[in-house]
């Protein structure tokens, strides 16, 4: 009687430690995906305020640049492209179109002096960076919190818990073939 007393309770325990083990283990993989989630939606609060610094920039250049309708049909259709792409793949792609039709307009901006003594739209161009490089030190920690949850999910026993509860794989964002390629400085200056 005295054993099957503690037998239980030696049962009950084991049973007690391994529930809370596994429940351990499925707390620390919601915590991973919450991270990439939080990640990614602060890449999205950046692409946003970009978006609206490009509308910003499109109204004021439209005052000077009423005949470079192709450069700022460019701009327009970059910025649209990028408020669709939902991907890590599909933004970056975005991203570039958006770079592009950017330096075609700092390319113009160049060429109208009237424009360019225009304080606001320096504070534009300037404010368009920062945001570039903020969009990329966030796609750099989305991509660490990334590489975190899906090395995690892939861990034994964590593989085990993480299959039974449907943690899928994450996209990483990745250079396009296009940032890839080497840069013309020459060019650049021409």
């Amino acid at each position: 009687m005295v054993t099957s007393i503690i037998l239980g309770a030696v049962v009950l325990m084991l049973v007690l430690i391994l529930g809370g083990y596994l429940a351990s283990i499925y707390n620390q993989l919601v915590s991973l995906r919450k991270r990439v989630n939080q990640s990614k939606q602060n890449i999205d609060v950046v692409l946003k305020q970009r978006q609206d610094e490009l509308d910003k920039l499109v109204d004021a250049a439209q005052k000077f640049l009423d005949h470079e309708d192709e450069l700022l049909s460019k701009i327009t259709e970059a910025r649209e492209e990028a408020e669709r792409a939902d991907t890590p793949t599909d933004q970056a792609n975005a991203d570039d179109m958006v770079r592009d039709a950017m330096s075609g307009f700092r390319a113009r901006f160049e060429e109208y002096p009237e424009l360019k003594s225009q304080e606001n739209m320096l504070q534009l161009q300037e404010r368009i960076s920062d945001l570039e490089n903020q969009i990329s030190d966030r796609r750099e920690f989305y991509n660490e919190a990334a590489t975190r949850y899906n090395t995690r999910i892939r861990q034994f026993p964590y593989n085990i818990i993480a299959n039974m509860m449907n943690f899928e794989r994450r996209e990483l964002f990745t250079a396009t073939e296009d940032e890839k390629e080497d840069v013309d400085i020459g060019e650049a200056f021409a």
